[in-house]
């Protein structure tokens, strides 16, 4: 027990650092390669920051724990709006924009009602994940279009001057490209291996430590970037980046798992974990609509929905206890 927490622990921790690396080297080499900012900020890094929680589902998954790659999945959604969004608006009040509203909140938000439809026959098959694969595909093309089109120059603009502030030789991006990839890949096995041992050893699902500690790790680096965001005044870039980051664990991280290992999912997974994710996710438009003024998440609304993750994972370790 104590070396499978360990194991968590450690893994937790190069997992965090070993996605930093891949993510400066893959944007920095695909610079050198001539692509342009806008696409680097959409795919590489939206790619890079959801690393974490695609590598850890697709490996439990692989290894026959799909319960713990939905869980990671679900548990950082829930992680992702309830404690990061939560935290960093009491930090500092966050602006939500009309553009947001009306596109892409919606977007997610009907994204997750599509995932939690899927999941209502408690089976995640290939044809299910096939499908989320499809419909991730065609919503990172329809968002590369847009900005294509002169609406993403924002991010692309960012992007750019990130690369000319912190210039990286061809030879060592590609050096943190494979170096961050290789510890990626092994502490996420590091990762699973401690938590689906602990799982058994406190006699509980995967899916719960998946909700739980696997959640949190693989959601760090939202939560560094969302503070970093807000700290520069750039709020959009915070709710962005959970927004964006939602939408890879529910299309992409759950589809890729799927489509690895069919999944057969807990009742409690869907009466339980699917509805708060999609409460909170419908608390964004309520928070985020601003009636008379500009819209934003202010500090009372971000601690109410810390204090619904607290009540949420304190749910969820006096389940674990109890069993």
């Amino acid at each position: 027990m104590l070396i499978a927490l360990s194991a968590v622990i450690i893994g937790l921790i190069v997992l965090v650092w070993s996605a930093d690396r891949f993510v400066d080297g893959a944007v920095s080499t695909a610079s050198h390669l001539g692509m342009p900012p806008l696409l680097i900020g959409m795919v590489i890094i939206g790619f890079g920051t959801s690393a974490p929680e695609m590598v850890v589902s697709a490996l439990a998954a692989s290894q026959g724990s799909p319960g713990l790659a939905l869980g990671n999945a679900y548990g950082s959604n829930i992680t992702n709006i309830a404690l990061i969004l939560g935290l960093t608006a009491v930090i500092s009040p966050i602006a939500v924009h009309s553009q947001i509203l009306r596109k892409e909140l919606p977007i997610l938000t009907l994204i997750t009602a599509f995932s939690a439809w899927l999941v209502w026959d408690l089976h995640i098959g290939r044809l299910d994940a096939s499908l989320l694969l499809l419909v991730f595909a065609a919503t990172m093309g329809w968002s590369i279009w847009q900005g294509m089109r002169g609406k993403g120059d924002i991010l692309g603009g960012e992007v750019d001057a990130e690369l000319q502030n912190h210039p990286m030789p061809l030879p060592r991006s590609l050096m943190w490209l494979l170096i961050g990839l290789v510890l990626l890949v092994a502490s996420s096995r590091l990762l699973v291996w401690g938590a689906v041992d602990i799982a058994q050893a406190l006699g509980v699902s995967d899916v719960i430590i998946g909700l739980t500690i696997v959640a949190i790790g693989t959601s760090l680096p939202e939560l560094a970037s969302s503070l970093v965001a807000v700290r520069k005044g750039e709020h959009d870039l915070a709710l962005g980046n959970v927004i964006g980051s939602n939408l890879f664990n529910t299309l992409a991280v759950v589809g890729i798992a799927g489509a690895i290992h069919p999944m057969v999912v807990d009742p409690e997974v869907l009466s339980r974990d699917v509805l708060v994710m999609s409460l909170l996710t419908l608390s964004l438009f309520v928070f985020g609509y601003g009636f008379r003024r500009q819209g934003r998440i202010n500090r009372i609304e971000g601690g109410l929905l810390l204090l619904c993750y607290v009540g949420y994972t304190g749910y969820l370790i006096q389940t674990i206890f109890a069993s």
